[in-house]
């Protein structure tokens, strides 16, 4: 009898003890259930950069997202700039160029983390008479983008084609007062990005598309330098913390691109709600022309070094002043 009541006080102990510590595990899941999520800071732009996160913004604000997001939506590149470098921003889609010179301003504390547009520059034309890219000796250009891409990029194209003392250029500080003087007709060649070359075609029946800047680079290049216009970038101290939710976002913005790509009416319903572009019709047609792609680091670095090489040379400036190292690109 004494035997059969130690067996059981031994089992009771045994329950008891399963039992502490089953309520630590669910303490523990409790924990980690309720243990809140870091909010990422991403800023982006009005244009391709923003346009192929839209799902992504879709999804967050359903709360669908693996992952909490606070998108800011900005007008130019220059917006970005302090935030990044005060750190009020984790992850920014800057112009390619531009993630160079905050690495060498930053000394190494952005990382690349994906190519999300290659080219989106056009020149446009009130007239007919630009076919060739030597059409333009001898005549005016007014563009937008100095000091940033589409300056280098044009200045490159033009002494190439062995025309770069003929041609006269004037800047204007935004897309958008460039984009309602063409379509206005009062300007007759202008440089113009995506998607601000579809919604001055739309505007003004008598404006073409001359030239695409894509494919004159890639007569002068072929295909070992592809034009490298838009990435993303993150704060290396938020990436050394935080890596599974950089990972995360990767993922679920490679999601997004491959939507906007290949949904293109419901991707741009989304583009007019979050009032990046401003209508949906703009931004239907405005997609296939925008280049909005998702290409990893590792996938990227043979064509932003060769890209940036090219800069350099032109200019060192346009990317800071010297080339970025092996320890610019993200690693997963």
């Amino acid at each position: 009898m004494k035997r059969i009541n130690k067996i059981l006080s031994l089992c009771v102990v045994g329950v008891m003890c399963v039992g502490l510590l089953g309520g630590c595990d669910n303490k523990v899941s409790d924990d980690a259930y309720n243990k809140e999520k870091v909010t990422v800071k991403v800023a982006t732009l009005k244009g391709p950069t923003g346009m192929g996160m839209v799902q992504l913004m879709d999804q967050n604000d359903k709360e669908k997202s693996e992952e909490k997001y606070n998108f800011e939506i900005l007008g130019s590149p220059d917006q970005i700039v302090g935030k990044v470098i005060n750190g009020d921003v984790d992850i920014a889609a800057v112009p390619t160029n531009l993630a160079s010179i905050l690495y060498a301003k930053t000394n190494g504390e952005i990382l690349y983390l994906a190519t999300n547009t290659l080219g989106v520059l056009h020149i446009l034309e009130n007239g007919n008479e630009i076919q060739s890219f030597e059409n333009l000796k001898g005549k005016k250009i007014v563009a937008t983008g100095k000091g940033a891409s589409p300056e280098y990029i044009l200045n490159y194209l033009l002494k190439k084609n062995g025309i770069n003392k003929d041609v006269e250029i004037e800047y204007l500080q935004e897309h958008s007062e460039l984009a309602a003087k063409m379509a206005a007709g009062e300007v007759k060649i202008a440089l113009l990005p995506q998607p601000f070359v579809t919604t001055t075609l739309m505007k003004n029946k008598d404006a073409r598309l001359a030239l695409d800047l894509t494919k004159e680079w890639e007569k002068v290049e072929g295909d070992k330098n592809k034009l490298v216009m838009g990435c993303v970038i993150v704060r290396k101290e938020f990436a050394e913390n935080n890596k599974d939710i950089v990972d995360n976002f990767l993922k679920e913005y490679e999601e997004s691109v491959k939507f906007v790509n290949e949904n293109k009416e419901d991707a741009a319903k989304l583009i007019e709600q979050y009032e990046i572009l401003p209508n949906a019709k703009i931004a239907e047609l405005a997609i296939d022309g925008s280049n909005i792609t998702f290409i990893n680091s590792e996938d990227s670095k043979d064509m932003v070094n060769g890209f940036f090489k090219i800069l350099f040379n032109s200019n060192p400036k346009s990317v800071g002043g010297k080339l970025p190292d092996e320890g610019f690109y993200y690693s997963k």
